[in-house]
């Protein structure tokens, strides 16, 4: 694909604090694996939209279930499409298995299509493409795989939060976005996605 190889990138996996949603005993690429190998029962009802999605938009597939594994547990963590309930403002923050930002004050997008449909799985695929070109904009030194990790961080946080190669997680949930996401990229790859 023309974003990098998924599978060269490199990871730390998942933080401790990552790894407590699931009660695991451990961190890092291990613990990442395991949550991915939790979702994959449920991802399989989404392989056909993740593959149109990821062909439409020149995507590995793999990124889009580790995205969607992170963001909503391939759904079991939405409530009725929705996640990230925010208390101040007694609304959820984000629509579907990508958990695309609608609050005004953060993304401010537009929820597209159902929860779990092919059109929601573009949109969120679209946002992704838009922030790692963001990235090699900001970045043309780094490497493609390096870009790719830095889209994937921005995908979560913005890339106005992207300072540096070294600390690309340093602002985005749990410190260990695109690092756990990529090692569950990698996992899923490994295991037909």
């Amino acid at each position: 694909m023309g974003y990098g190889d998924i599978m060269s990138v490199e990871t730390t996996g998942a933080s401790a604090q990552t790894a407590q949603q699931d009660k695991l005993g451990y961190s890092g690429q291990r613990a990442s694996q395991t949550m991915a190998k939790t979702d994959a029962g449920r991802m399989e009802k989404y392989k056909s939209k993740i593959n149109y999605a990821g062909a439409k938009y020149g995507i590995e597939p793999a990124l889009i279930a580790a995205i969607i594994s992170r963001e909503s547990r391939a759904g079991n963590v939405l409530h009725n499409g929705w996640g990230d309930y925010d208390e101040k403002r007694g609304a959820y923050n984000a629509w579907g298995l990508m958990q695309v930002d609608v609050n005004p004050n953060g993304g401010g997008r537009t929820a597209l299509g159902a929860w779990d449909s092919e059109e929601h799985l573009c949109q969120g695929t679209d946002i992704l493409v838009f922030f790692i070109n963001r990235i090699r904009n900001k970045f043309p030194g780094w490497s493609p795989e390096q870009q790719l990790k830095g889209g994937i961080a921005a995908y979560n946080m913005g890339d106005r939060n992207v300072h540096s190669y070294e600390n690309v997680d340093s602002h985005t949930t749990g410190k260990d976005y695109s690092n756990d996401v990529v090692a569950r990229a990698q996992w899923y790859k490994i295991n037909g996605f």
